[in-house]
């Protein structure tokens, strides 16, 4: 019985394994299982018997890899159920990074006679209040795979001064309240860039595959980019409140939050205008010290005496 469920475990762990990448070879497999390439062979056919499509090729390049059925794997969703569920999922794509490793493991294995159905029935799903910035799923799931399968991507980027080609090794899809965005390295800059996903027109995944480099924390690399760097002005403070007070006062697309301790948090934050800011940390309702810049603080009294001076004159 203990020999049974090993098995049962290792198989499960190799199908997980072959939904997370495109191809693996035999003693890659068996590196990360920790068995022989010959057992890897025999799970392989547990697999296959079980309904699940893995495909072997062999020469430079070649492996296993998980392709699209002919039928849904048994145990798993019929036909209905795939569609009702890929569709979900791309009418919530904004909900996080959960729904779309669910959604990328879903296509995966979804036979191409549903894709085009999943592709038109999502189309005509909307949201009412607007608040999610329309994607389009094609978009979404090339990039999820060029990040997962390790290629690099291309795309024509939308800014101020027109539309510039861009080439990229990505590496992480970010969800950010209404907005996706893509962290990757860009291979003409040389150096990490944040792309928003709806900014971006003709998104391919290309051949060539990429050696991951050390990358930073994508949320917290996203995050700070969204709140402060593509901004005019960058500010700094030290608020005399905890972080999960200042958190729950601060939407995080507006500024980052750290913890100084149990009674202190630094927020990092940007605007056009310095005066902005100071505002909007006054309006927090706490104690504060600017850190940085400099001329944050004459700001400070010239508001401070502005104010003073609109309450006297009131009086």
């Amino acid at each position: 019985m203990e020999d049974e469920r090993g098995t049962t475990e290792r198989v499960l762990t190799l199908l997980g394994l072959l939904q997370q990448r495109t191809v693996w070879t035999g003693p890659e497999l068996g590196a990360r299982l920790g068995v022989t390439p010959r057992t890897i062979r025999r799970d392989v056919e547990r697999l296959r018997a079980l309904g699940y499509p893995v495909q072997a090729s062999n020469g430079v390049g070649g492996g296993y890899q998980l392709g699209p059925g002919h039928d849904m794997p048994p145990l798993l969703l019929d036909d209905e159920e795939a569609i009702a569920t890929a569709v979900s999922l791309l009418a919530g794509a904004g909900s996080g990074d959960a729904t779309l490793r669910a959604l990328t493991k879903l296509d995966r294995v979804l036979p191409t006679r549903l894709r085009h159905e999943v592709r038109a029935l999502s189309g005509s799903v909307v949201s009412f209040d607007g608040s999610r910035a329309p994607i389009d799923p094609d978009v979404l799931m090339t990039l999820a795979r060029a990040c997962r399968d390790e290629v690099e991507a291309g795309f024509g980027y939308q800014s101020s001064s027109g539309v510039a080609t861009r080439r990229v090794e990505p590496y992480r899809l970010v969800a950010s309240g209404p907005r996706w965005y893509l962290l990757a390295f860009d291979l003409d800059r040389d150096d990490w860039r944040t792309f928003r996903v709806d900014k971006m027109t003709e998104v391919s995944a290309r051949s060539w595959r990429f050696r991951p480099r050390p990358a930073p924390d994508a949320a917290a690399y996203v995050q700070e980019n969204v709140a402060s760097r593509v901004y005019r002005h960058q500010a700094r403070f030290l608020v005399h409140a905890p972080a999960s007070v200042v958190r729950a006062q601060i939407p995080a697309s507006a500024a980052v939050v750290r913890s100084r301790g149990r009674s202190r948090c630094e927020v990092l934050s940007g605007a056009g205008e310095l005066d902005f800011l100071l505002m909007h940390v006054v309006l927090l309702g706490h104690s504060f010290e600017v850190i940085e810049p400099v001329e944050l603080g004459e700001r400070c009294r010239v508001l401070a005496e502005r104010l003073l001076g609109a309450a006297v004159s009131g009086s």
